[in-house]
């Protein structure tokens, strides 16, 4: 009961702190717009783009929390904790859309320079970096292992790196007055966000994928409950995917020897898979005169006459 209660509360303060930064994040965008218009800073304003797509993608970071609080239902036997990683999917391919943009706009004020209020320019920003400290703390101080989290804190990370970029190119032209820096920095930040955005969407399609979780390795566990788990001769079949980051699931096919218990050992593998490996949820088919799924895979014979 504990280790639930815990996961419970951790739970509970992700979406606490997703809503908040959302709430942040969204309500400074307006303002930031509004700077990047009367100073014509690019910078400000595909921050101000940035903080948009942020506030959208926190608030489906913070829906996904709450929902996959709901319990499983008939069509939904695992329940909604899968969209946590759907999330941070969509999260990193908007991110994509969003450096895309940056990078656009960045090229074409470097050919046609416009204009830019420097003064404006630095208020706007500073205001900008000091929300955007306030939202990355709250979502620092969530569970950096969770993807949703992971997800939420890139996109705000990368509204902190525009703030700065504004706040350095705004003190650029105001020393010197070289409006070039403005999409410059801006094209920097992109860079920065993209190699975030595909670790992202790579670890998140990974889960999407049901494929093996990196600390977990097939033939180790096969191997390692052969050599624990007294009534066991052999393991295969063995398939380890992941609901979330930290829900690992397995199934497998134990052989075990003629005279040993089916239920003990049944007992023993889940155990060992738990203790050794963190695998709390464990489907384990056991055999004791060969595979049924290898006979089934047979071709008939054929009888000659």
């Amino acid at each position: 009961m504990t280790g639930v209660s815990h996961e419970g509360h951790g739970h509970k303060r992700n979406e606490r702190r997703t809503f908040w930064a959302a709430a942040l994040t969204g309500g400074f965008m307006v303002a930031e717009v509004a700077g990047g218009l009367i100073s014509g800073s690019l910078a400000l304003i595909a921050d101000a783009g940035h903080m948009l797509t942020d506030a959208v993608s926190l608030g489906f970071a913070w829906y996904a929390f709450r929902l996959a609080a709901h319990p499983p239902d008939r069509k939904r036997t695992y329940g909604f904790d899968r969209l946590q990683i759907l999330v941070a999917f969509a999260n990193g391919i908007a991110l994509f859309f969003v450096v895309g943009w940056i990078f656009f706009e960045a090229a074409d004020r470097l050919f046609s320079p416009v204009e830019v209020l420097g003064g404006t320019m630095l208020v706007v920003a500073l205001a900008g970096l000091a929300v955007n400290i306030a939202a990355f703390a709250l979502l620092h101080g969530g569970d950096r292992e969770n993807l949703n989290i992971r997800g939420a804190l890139l996109h705000v990370l990368g509204d902190l790196l525009g703030s700065v970029a504004a706040l350095l190119a705004a003190l650029v032209i105001i020393w010197t007055g070289w409006t070039p820096i403005d999409p410059l920095l801006s094209a920097l930040v992109g860079l920065i966000l993209l190699r975030g955005a595909w670790r992202l969407v790579s670890e998140a399609g990974h889960i999407l994928l049901e494929g093996t979780p990196d600390h977990l390795s097939v033939e180790e566990i096969a191997n390692d409950l052969v050599a624990a788990v007294p009534q066991v001769e052999d393991v295969h079949h063995v398939h380890i995917w992941s609901l979330t980051q930290e829900r690992p699931l397995i199934t497998l096919h134990a052989r075990i020897a003629e005279a040993a218990g089916a239920e003990q050992a049944n007992a023993d593998i889940k155990a060992r898979l738990s203790e050794k490996f963190g695998i709390s949820h464990a489907t384990v088919e056991i055999e004791q005169s060969g595979c049924a799924d290898d006979r089934q895979a047979e071709p008939p014979r054929q009888e000659h006459a």
